[in-house]
């Protein structure tokens, strides 16, 4: 069995929604990090940045969540072609280095700590239009981010844009963008993953 170490984040959502798709048992361990647990140094011996989400896996354990889609995604075959890793590597590290760190900042100044910085809220809700823009342009060319296939990438991205109500862009308004979120969405596994510490969360609709 698998055991999740992660919070209830976006990024730890990618993961279980990850382990619902492949279908391997697994159980969440939950790090409060709004008490710091992530800075326990039993965690920080497999989470060097104090980060999570982190999965053990017998006696092996991956920390970061790119790197965990992919070695799932190796272990299973599933989700990660091998014809088609070269597109899939470069949407999935293209959330990692921009849409998750730039839509985070936009939850930071935006959300949770409006009115403390006119020029952060600027300009991560401007970034954050872009990156609306630009998935958006993306999916206007294909089904799904890298291609025709659903893959990691868009196990990636999906809980992020999940987050749509607080960013306050306008999902509805883009309608390639809308039409690929709705489909992920009605996943079985998706709506299951989304609920990662099984709280009856569900999905934000548009």
């Amino acid at each position: 069995m698998i055991e999740l170490l992660t919070a209830n984040t976006p990024n730890g959502q990618k993961i279980s929604i990850m382990l619902e798709e492949i279908g391997l048992e697994y159980k969440v361990t939950k790090i409060n990090i709004n008490k710091d647990d992530q800075f326990n140094p039993e965690f920080r011996k497999i989470s060097p940045f104090s980060k999570i989400p982190v999965i053990k896996d017998g006696e092996i354990s991956v920390f970061e969540s790119g790197a965990i889609l992919i070695y799932l995604g190796e272990k299973s075959e599933k989700f990660y072609d091998k014809s088609e890793r070269l597109t899939i590597n470069q949407w999935l590290m293209g959330q990692m280095a921009y849409v998750g760190p730039m839509l985070g900042q936009h939850h930071q100044f935006h959300h949770y700590n409006s009115g403390k910085s006119k020029f952060g809220e600027e300009r991560y809700f401007k970034i954050a239009k872009r990156i609306y823009e630009d998935l958006d342009e993306r999916l206007g060319q294909s089904k799904y981010l890298a291609g025709e296939n659903y893959t990691i990438a868009d196990i990636a991205t999906f809980p992020w844009i999940a987050r749509h109500e607080i960013h306050d862009i306008g999902l509805k308004n883009f309608k390639n963008l809308s039409r690929w979120y709705l489909d992920i969405s009605k996943r079985e596994a998706v709506i299951k993953g989304y609920d990662l510490l099984k709280r009856g969360e569900a999905v934000p609709g548009i």
